[in-house]
């Protein structure tokens, strides 16, 4: 099979599963909650195309309250079709403890599928275009939500220090707390991640980036490409 053949039957087979997900909305879920759970759907692509990738109701629907869409997240996160990721006040264990429950984010389960949802063509990801920047660095980081979750069993948070930093991701890891930044290029400066060390002085940082693994006192950086084996590491 060529390789264009390939790529077609992907994106097919991707349209298909959202296609399904759809019907299902439709078909285990009561009529009046049908068009919250789409709308929070369709609304994460808009959700963390933002540089603070925050989920926001009023970008759901203008006026809308939490109020209104809490039963619908919370069945789109109980089906494991996203992972809804918060805020923590600080880092201490444990990080379930200092969740704030008003800040949280939003990713998919599938790293593709947020792709297909966001009418992502699939050559954009390997092209050097910069009006993709801002939504690459959304695609990396559920890339790497989605490997965590899967090896780890606490759901990681984020961390943000009124508005002067915010690390991407925070992982407990046994009694480890470990701060996390993503980088969807080369380019690997991590602010965040260095006022985090100040502030706490972690004995691991982890930065994945498209750069090769590195140890640097405290600082790790990992392939992006390896976040499936951040727990070897």
């Amino acid at each position: 099979m060529e390789e264009n053949s390939v790529i077609s039957a992907v994106e097919e087979k991707l349209q298909n599963i959202l296609n399904s997900y759809s019907l299902d909305f439709a078909k285990h879920i009561q009529t009046s909650d049908i068009a919250r759970i789409s709308t929070i759907w369709n609304s994460v692509p808009l959700q963390l195309f933002k540089e603070n990738r925050k989920f926001i109701y009023k970008l759901i629907k203008p006026g809308a309250r939490a109020k209104e869409y809490e039963d619908a997240l919370l069945w789109l996160e109980h089906g494991w079709l996203v992972y809804r990721i918060f805020c923590i006040s600080k880092p201490a264990l444990p990080l379930s403890a200092y969740d704030d429950l008003t800040a949280f984010k939003i990713y998919l389960s599938d790293i593709g599928l947020l792709r297909k949802l966001a009418k992502l063509p699939q050559e954009v990801v390997l092209l050097n275009n910069n009006l993709f920047i801002e939504f690459k660095g959304a695609l990396a980081e559920n890339f790497v939500v989605q490997s965590l979750v899967n090896h780890f069993d606490v759901k990681p948070k984020y961390w943000g220090s009124h508005g002067k930093a915010e690390v991407d991701f925070i992982l407990q890891n046994g009694v480890d707390i470990i701060p996390i930044e993503v980088k969807s290029a080369a380019s690997a400066a991590s602010k965040s991640l260095a006022e985090y060390d100040k502030k706490y002085s972690p004995q691991i940082r982890i930065r994945y980036s498209l750069n090769n693994f590195k140890k640097d006192e405290n600082l790790l950086n990992i392939p992006i490409f390896f976040a499936d084996w951040t727990k070897k590491y």
